[in-house]
């Protein structure tokens, strides 16, 4: 009896300790409303109808509220209630990183901060680590906590930016509402929800970003900017088949990949070179399949670049022609040639006698119905690469009915070569084209490639003439998006 007793004494202090632990997260843990506005692609010089939606949060050291880009994007109006309270308090978004999927929030109200406890960050957890999901899914208003372990960590494609970056994969059910909500081990934060798998035949998958990503993050930010998430800026090809090894002389024992193409104006432009052999990445040699050894995990190398901050110089190791290099680049972000998916912005247009041009982004194509994508969106997706000749691809969206443009009126979706003799390489090159019409005319050029080779041509005084009425007719307040004021304008009436 007495050895029950004592058994059940010892009990009483860890139970306590327990529940200390968990009071302290409770205390942490924050749900956020969200009304938010999105633009419209469609009609870019519109915005859609205003929602809402809501989300959880974490706070962090520093008088910070750490969650998900995505719960807070395209916002005007934010508030956060702490977990177990009645009055919500206004928040403004300090940073975002739509590329790594997170964002800082700031409260003003000193009410807000009584008895909060910021969450301490911990280390990235293994395998079979057991870990909780807090948050407020859908479903309830109250508080919710899942439990699980890490089922594996690994790199993968976010959700909301189309980056590859770190995750943990845990079997702890994370649902809609969850998303920015903390996960904890051993009464620390190791990562925050942010996506959940649920395709055929998938049961309990949810991902979580862990504190590397996390870390990387409030270290950019400390300078009062954010920077993006830096990219070497390479195309690489394994190198498993020893034949393609031996081709591009490397020795026994060496390992690494080869670039078949460097990108311009990325970090590597300038320094490193098609067909040069990528040996190792920060000191780190890399395997025949990309892969890096990182404390005891193999990742990709994807995974040591997204922990550079832009600015770093980060030493390379390249074989060249059969001769072993040291190199050192200076790391940046990268720009693609189809840019986005883009949020908190709203979209850059063109508009001139009823022709609304674009330029083609990953919202833009969003659109279309990935079935139903004009050809050329889908290859400039898919292959295209930014050039000297071509920064942005721009298309002729659809056009706005009038006499003028007669003839044209089911178009949309063209890509454009030049007009007016001007090569287009973005959208700003467009206003300045128009300016200066050929014969009396404005020669529209589509590009070779696109799903309608030809050209269009328009009256450039008629056309000078209906501008400003198709304006007025379609309620289309300005004929150009913010972005484009400084560009020339076409000749005035």
């Amino acid at each position: 009896m007495r050895a029950l007793l004592a058994a059940a004494l010892l009990l009483v202090p860890l139970r306590s300790r327990a529940q200390s632990a968990d009071e302290l997260t409770r205390r942490s843990v924050v749900r956020i409303f969200t009304t938010y506005q999105k633009p419209n692609y469609q009609a870019p010089w519109q915005m859609h109808v205003q929602e809402s939606m809501s989300g959880s949060g974490v706070i962090i050291e520093g008088g910070l509220i750490l969650t998900n880009a995505h719960v807070i994007s395209d916002q005007s109006y934010i508030q956060v209630r702490k977990a177990g309270e009645p009055d919500k308090h206004t928040a403004t978004v300090l940073f975002v990183a739509h590329d790594s999927e997170l964002a800082v929030l700031k409260v003003e109200d000193p009410a807000f901060w009584k008895d909060s406890a910021p969450m301490r960050l911990g280390d990235l957890p293994r395998q079979r680590d057991h870990l909780q999901a807090w948050g407020f899914p859908t479903g309830g208003d109250d508080l919710s906590i899942t439990e699980g372990v890490v089922s594996r960590i690994e790199v993968i494609a976010y959700t909301h930016s189309g980056h590859n970056l770190l995750a943990i994969q845990t079997d702890a059910a994370i649902n809609p509402g969850n998303s920015g909500g903390p996960v904890i081990k051993d009464g620390k934060l190791v990562g925050i929800s942010f996506q959940s798998y649920s395709g055929s035949g998938a049961e309990n998958i949810g991902y979580v970003i862990p504190t590397p990503i996390i870390n990387r993050f409030l270290k950019d930010i400390k300078d009062g900017a954010y920077d993006k998430v830096p990219d070497l800026g390479v195309m690489t090809a394994d190198l498993e088949n020893e034949s393609l090894r031996s081709y591009f002389g490397m020795k026994p024992g060496q390992t690494g990949v080869v670039i078949n193409k460097v990108l311009f104006e990325s970090s590597a432009w300038g320094v490193l070179k098609d067909h040069d052999v990528l040996l190792s990445f920060d000191k780190h040699a890399l395997a025949n399949n990309g892969t890096v050894m990182v404390d005891g995990r193999r990742l990709g190398m994807s995974y040591l670049i997204s922990l550079h901050q832009a600015g770093d110089r980060v030493p390379l190791e390249v074989l060249r022609d059969g001769k072993l290099l040291r190199l050192e680049v200076r790391m940046k972000a990268y720009t693609e040639l189809v840019q986005g998916p883009y949020y908190d912005r709203k979209p850059s247009y063109f508009v001139f006698a009823g022709m609304v041009f674009t330029p083609l982004t990953q919202n833009y194509a969003g659109l279309w119905d990935k079935r139903d994508q004009p050809t050329s969106f889908k290859n400039l997706i898919e292959f295209g690469l930014p050039s000297p000749d071509q920064r942005e691809p721009v298309f002729l969206s659809y056009v706005l009915p009038h006499d003028v443009n007669a003839g044209y009126h089911d178009f949309k979706g063209v890509l454009i070569e030049s007009i007016n003799g001007v090569k287009i390489r973005s959208l700003k090159d467009v206003p300045g084209a128009f300016a200066a019409p050929v014969g009396g005319y404005h020669i529209i050029k589509t590009d070779p490639h696109t799903d309608w080779d030809g050209q269009l041509i328009l009256n450039a005084v008629k056309a000078k003439d209906a501008h400003a009425e198709i304006l007025t007719r379609y309620g289309v307040p300005v004929d150009r998006s913010e972005d484009l004021l400084a560009e020339p304008r076409p000749p005035a009436k």
